[in-house]
């Protein structure tokens, strides 16, 4: 008789106590092979696939996409050790086979750290192909696989296991991919199953979900109920949510003061212009204005090792980091995150610029690791790219300092006695004022504009 486990949400690290469910990978009724993927999540850090210890048929899944679950809470329950390879219900005392091979679990939980043994296909079970016989009833079940969090289920003999009572709408994945397009239809009370996609393979996109509001297409209870006066509510919950976190602690936590100035960048892009030279064949990857300040950055904490630090306030320490592992803040569709490029004060310009190219590109598709997302020890905040000059950014807690970069554009500006238009750019430091007073601040932002102004100064550290 098949024996069902259920299988939990497992704990994700990095400190996650939660995670909402983007998309479920497999349906009730299909055979999982031991640490094959069930269901895609989405932590505060990044998008994950939770592989299941247990090979069986999926018997039950819990919540809906969209719904956020804790650490912990059930996802699924599995039959196992009862189908064969052709899907038949295997015999009492049978014990070989694929079956058998799939009934113990790998005791894993995380995608990559498996047993090792290959995927097998899918393959849909009928619910009466999961029926006991009578005599199985009074049989002592199989010992559960030695896997902590899974919680047995006692048998019930001949009776179906919950396949039934799942309902129909929630046999099948939402054919949705961006939780953007989910958490717009979940505003406007629309039911993304009864919506046909117009991406591929009908994949319901953004502009399904604003077509379907545009015309009306809600709830009809809708146009009854009395018009809200409380307006809009957005949950605080992932990306958001942790952002929301992380900077009202640093405000609570940190006496922070900026400062800023304005510095003539027109000999910086002419050198990045050179460095880059034509772009022709057998040319290397271009060199970015941020790798650049990324590198001055890094000469600058050399110099100011102050703000290249963290405060301990229980035991009442300034500890100065040793090692630069520079955050840079990036924008995505799934709101702010800062990737962090380890050991950048032990990089040239090239490498660093490379390093953030990979986790500029990760950030977008959603793939950074957690582990890329902390240990931050100084941020650099391009936020000229939005077309704005200056800002007063948040530190990065617990880090010590951030350096703010405003747009860089042609001003009138005074060049060797007589006024020119020169490519200005204005750069803002927040930074922890129990580190280090105004003159060490000043010293430090002082540098980096000079480093800015005269590119010549870069030669040393290049």
């Amino acid at each position: 008789m098949p024996q069902v486990f259920e299988f939990r949400l497992p704990d994700l690290g990095e400190g996650l106590t939660e995670a909402e469910i983007v998309r479920w990978l497999v349906e009730v009724g299909e055979v999982v092979a031991i640490d094959q993927p069930v269901v895609e999540v989405e932590t505060a850090k990044a998008m994950v696939e939770v592989p299941c210890p247990y090979g069986g048929v999926v018997t039950a899944r819990f919540g809906e996409e969209g719904t956020e679950l804790p650490v912990g809470a059930p996802l699924l329950t599995v039959a196992v050790g009862s189908v064969e390879p052709s899907g038949r219900t295997a015999e009492s005392g049978s014990g070989t086979g694929a079956a058998e091979a799939e009934s113990s679990g790998s005791g894993n939980v995380l995608v990559g750290y498996g047993t090792g043994a290959p995927p097998v296909r899918r393959r849909r079970v009928r619910p009466e192909g999961l029926l006991a016989p009578a005599t199985a009833a009074a049989t002592a079940p199989a010992a559960p696989p030695a896997f902590v969090p899974a919680v047995p289920v006692a048998p019930v003999a001949a009776v179906p296991v919950a396949v039934a009572a799942v309902p129909e709408e929630a046999r099948g994945p939402v054919a949705v991919v961006s939780p953007l397009v989910r958490k717009l239809a979940r505003q406007h009370d629309l039911d993304l199953r009864q919506l046909a996609g117009s991406g591929p393979a009908g994949l319901i996109l953004r502009a399904d979900v604003e077509s379907a509001i545009r015309s009306g297409a809600t709830a009809p209870q809708e146009a009854e109920e009395p018009p809200r006066t409380s307006g809009e509510r957005v949950p605080l919950r992932g990306v958001r949510g942790a952002v929301a976190d992380k900077l009202a602690r640093s405000r609570r936590e940190i006496p922070d003061a900026t400062c800023w100035v304005d510095a003539d960048a027109t000999e910086l892009m002419a050198a990045r212009a050179a460095m880059n030279g034509d772009g022709g064949p057998g040319a290397g990857p271009k060199v970015s204005v941020l790798a650049l300040l990324a590198r001055i950055c890094t000469a600058a904490l050399a110099r100011y090792p102050e703000l290249n630090s963290t405060v301990d306030q229980e035991a009442r320490e300034i500890v100065r980091l040793s090692g630069v592992h520079l955050g840079f803040a990036a924008q995505t569709e799934r709101g702010l995150v800062v990737p962090v490029v380890r050991d950048a004060q032990a990089r040239n310009t090239e490498s660093i610029g490379a390093e953030i190219t990979r986790l500029t590109e990760a950030a977008r598709t959603g793939t950074l690791k957690p582990a890329e997302l902390t240990g931050g020890t100084f941020t650099l905040n391009n936020y000229g790219v939005f077309g704005v000059d200056g800002s007063t950014p948040i530190i990065n807690h617990p880090e010590a300092a951030m350096l703010g970069v405003g747009r860089i554009v042609p001003k009138p500006w005074v060049h060797e006695g007589e006024l020119a238009v020169r490519r200005v750019v204005q750069l803002s430091l927040t930074f922890d004022h129990r580190v280090c007073d105004g003159g060490t601040a000043g010293g430090f932002l002082r540098y980096v504009a000079d480093c800015v102004e005269q590119p010549a100064l870069l030669l040393r550290m290049l």
